[in-house]
């Protein structure tokens, strides 16, 4: 699989807690322009279903836990997150889908550009053909 990987969060503890942080161009490779989250996705449901062109993305299960399944138009690859120090790097042109929330699961999407529906694929045979 192609550079989407799992990158470590700094985790600050003490007996109050954690504090995690994440800093653009230090532990991600790109400078933050857009974050979202998703929450109360009903159980069974999927989020995402398509690549981009551009965009890059940071994703992190703040709350509960989910699966990312990464696909470069030859290979699958899931990811679980489960922790909120670390989180999936998801390069371009990689077709990600979102599957398994446990319930109040909260994800917290960090993305390398504005909201363009321009850069959406969400057809997988289109985006097996550019990838080609």
């Amino acid at each position: 699989m192609d550079k989407a990987r799992i990158i470590n969060l700094p985790k600050n503890g003490d007996r109050r807690g954690n504090l995690s942080v994440i800093e653009q161009l230090d532990r991600i490779p790109f400078k933050i322009e857009r974050a979202f989250w998703i929450y109360d996705v009903p159980g069974g449901a999927a989020r995402g279903g398509h690549a981009y062109r551009e965009s890059e993305e940071f994703i992190v299960a703040l709350s509960g836990s989910f699966d990312v399944v990464i696909d470069d138009g030859k290979e699958k690859q899931v990811f679980s997150l489960n922790r909120s120090y670390y989180g999936l790097y998801v390069p371009k042109m990689m077709w990600r889908e979102m599957v398994n929330f446990s319930t109040n699961s909260v994800a917290l999407v960090l993305s390398s550009t504005p909201y363009d529906a321009a850069d959406y694929i969400r057809d997988y045979e289109e985006f097996k053909q550019i990838k080609r």
